[in-house]
């Protein structure tokens, strides 16, 4: 997998994830998978509709998932 790619979930990440962390973790995938560093002109629409996509399933993924243990810890934070 891309090694440049974080987790994204706590409690590897401090505090919630940002729209610019998710969307870089959606240019690394993208990379990766598509094989292209920076698509040339006529791939460039396609490329970043699927970053667009991705991002969007990670901030769903992100925003949908119930880590163990979370709330008990912003509880005693807060």
């Amino acid at each position: 997998m891309c090694r440049s790619i974080k987790t994204l979930r706590p409690p590897q990440l401090a505090q919630e994830a940002t729209e610019e962390e998710i969307r870089a973790a959606a240019l690394q995938y993208v990379r990766k998978v598509s094989g292209f560093r920076a698509p040339a002109a006529h791939n460039r629409e396609v490329f970043e509709r699927a970053v667009d996509a991705v991002a969007e399933a990670t901030a769903a993924l992100l925003g949908g998932l119930e880590v163990r243990g979370q709330a008990a810890r912003e509880a005693a934070a807060g």
